[in-house]
C-alpha cells in the first residue's frame, strides 16, 4: 500500500512516488462527480511529463500520477530487471488505485497504456473509464530486432533520446525537449533496455477482446509516426466495445506535452460523458428490470420526480423509485433512441407501446447532484390521451404506495384509434 503524506495546505498529497493533485488547487470549475485522472508515463518519461497537461485541467479533477521503477524519483533506487515486467508495473499501479478514495479514471501514454489497461481488468470495480494515450498494444510493437536495438541502446543517450523525441512529436518546442531530456537521462540504461523489450514483446497471448468493460477513449496526434491510425483502428480500438476515438491535429507521440490543453479537451469531455453514462444506464436498466431497488440505487434521498403523467410531483427515493418500476411494468416495448448531456444532465429520447400497441414518445430528463445522484426526473410523455390514460393506469398500480392525488382523476379510457 502507499502511504501519502498530506501537506498543511492539503492542496498535494505526495509519497515517494506518488503525487496527488487535488481539484480546485487552479482557477477553473471543478467537474462535479468527476474521478480521480491516475497518469502513467510511458518508455523514458517520469511523473513530471504530466506537468502541462496538469496545468490545463486547471484544477476542474484531481489528478494522481506517479515514477515508474527507475525513472524519476526512483531513478537512483535498484531495479531488478530480470523481475520487471509488465505484469509487476500494472500491479503498482493498481496498488495506487486502492488507496485513492472513490472512483479512478486511467490515463495511460505508450507503454503506460499497456500498464493501464491491465491496471484496469485487476480492478474493474473502482476504475470508471480509461484513457489510452498514444498506446502501444497490449500485444506488443513486436519490431525486429534490427529495429528495437536502438531503442534498447537510449538509455543514457541524450543525443539518441533527443532525435527519437523531435522524429516523433515534431512540434516539440527545445525547452520541452530539454525537461524530456532531463528525465529520460534519468534512466538508467540496463533499466531502459528491459522497458524497450516490455513495450515491444507486450503480453504473450493478449486477448481479442479486453478484459476491461468499461468505456474508453483512444487518443493519438495524426503526426504521431510510431502510433499510426493503422495501428490504433487494427490492433486497439477493437479490442474494446464501444470506444471513443480523438486525434489532436499536428500532436505527435508526446501530444500531452505538445498540445496539453487539447488534450484536456478532449479528458474533460470524456469525464462528462462517464457521469452521464452512469446515470442513463442506471435508468435504463431500471426500465429493462422493472425494479424499484435499481432505480433506487441511482437516485439522491430528495429526488423529485415530475412528469405531464403527474397531477403534482412525487419526492422521495423510496416513492419516486416505486412510481418509476410501477411504469415501467405498463410499456409493452421501450426502445431509447437518442441521448444527449452535459456535466450535470441527461437527455434521453424514447419511444415505446402500451395498451395494445398504443404509440407512446417522449423525453426524460435526469438532473444530478455533486455526487452523480439523481435529484431530478422529468418525464414528458406525448400524445395527451395516452399520458391522461397513462396516469388513470399508474394509479390503479399504485394503490396504498402513492396518494392518487398525485395523478389526474377518471377512469382508464381507450385512446382514440387504439
Amino acid at each position: 500500500m502507499v502511504a501519502f503524506r498530506v501537506n498543511e495546505d492539503r492542496t498535494e498529497m505526495t509519497s515517494d512516488f506518488v503525487h496527488i493533485d487535488r481539484a480546485a488547487t487552479g482557477g477553473g470549475e471543478v467537474l462535479p462527480c468527476a474521478p480521480t485522472l491516475l497518469l502513467v508515463h510511458g518508455f523514458l518519461d517520469d511523473a513530471t511529463v504530466w506537468d502541462g497537461f496538469v496545468k490545463a485541467l486547471d484544477g476542474s479533477v484531481a489528478t494522481a500520477r506517479l515514477d515508474l521503477p527507475g525513472s524519476g524519483a526512483r531513478a537512483s533506487a535498484p531495479v531488478d530487471t530480470e523481475k520487471l515486467s509488465l505484469a509487476l508495473l500494472a500491479d503498482e499501479v493498481a496498488s495506487v488505485i486502492d488507496d485513492i478514495e472513490g472512483p479512478v479514471a486511467l490515463v495511460g501514454q505508450s507503454m503506460g497504456a499497456q500498464v493501464a489497461e491491465l491496471a484496469v481488468a485487476a480492478r474493474p470495480e473502482r476504475v470508471a473509464g480509461l484513457v489510452l494515450l498514444t498506446p502501444v498494444p497490449l500485444g506488443g510493437t513486436r519490431l525486429p530486432e534490427d529495429a528495437v536495438a536502438p531503442f534498447r541502446a537510449l538509455g543514457g543517450n541524450a543525443e539518441g533520446q533527443r532525435a527519437v523525441r523531435n522524429q516523433l512529436s515534431p512540434t516539440l518546442d527545445e525547452e520541452a525537449l530539454d525537461t524530456l531530456g532531463r528525465s529520460g537521462l534519468l534512466v538508467p540504461p540496463l533499466v531502459a533496455a528491459r522497458y524497450a523489450d516490455l513495450w515491444n514483446n507486450g503480453v504473450d497471448a493478449a486477448p481479442e477482446q479486453s478484459a476491461y468493460p468499461g468505456p474508453v477513449l483512444i487518443v493519438r496526434g495524426d503526426s504521431d509516426g510510431f502510433v499510426t491510425e493503422e495501428l490504433i483502428t487494427g490492433a486497439i480500438a477493437p479490442r474494446f466495445p464501444g470506444t471513443r476515438l480523438a486525434t489532436v491535429s499536428g500532436g505527435g507521440h508526446w501530444l500531452h506535452v505538445e498540445y496539453p490543453h487539447a488534450l484536456a479537451r478532449e479528458v474533460l469531455g470524456f469525464l462528462q460523458n462517464l457521469n452521464a453514462d452512469a446515470a442513463a444506464s442506471g435508468w435504463r436498466s431500471g426500465f429493462s428490470e422493472h425494479s424499484a431497488s435499481t432505480f433506487a440505487e441511482g437516485f439522491a434521498e430528495d429526488i423529485v420526480l415530475e412528469a405531464s403523467v403527474l397531477a403534482r410531483p412525487i419526492a422521495g427515493r423510496a416513492l419516486v423509485a416505486s412510481t418509476v418500476a410501477a411504469a415501467s411494468t405498463i410499456y409493452e416495448s421501450l426502445e431509447f433512441t437518442a441521448e444527449a448531456s452535459d456535466a450535470t444532465t441527461t437527455y434521453l429520447q424514447w419511444k415505446a407501446t402500451a395498451f395494445g400497441g398504443v404509440e407512446i414518445s417522449g423525453i426524460t430528463i435526469l438532473e444530478k447532484n455533486a455526487d452523480g445522484d439523481v435529484v431530478r426526473a422529468a418525464i414528458h410523455h406525448r400524445p395527451l390521451g395516452a399520458a391522461l390514460r397513462f396516469s388513470a393506469t399508474l394509479r390503479d398500480r399504485l394503490v396504498g404506495i402513492v396518494p392518487s392525488d398525485h395523478f389526474y382523476a377518471g377512469d382508464p379510457q381507450p385512446v382514440p384509434g387504439a
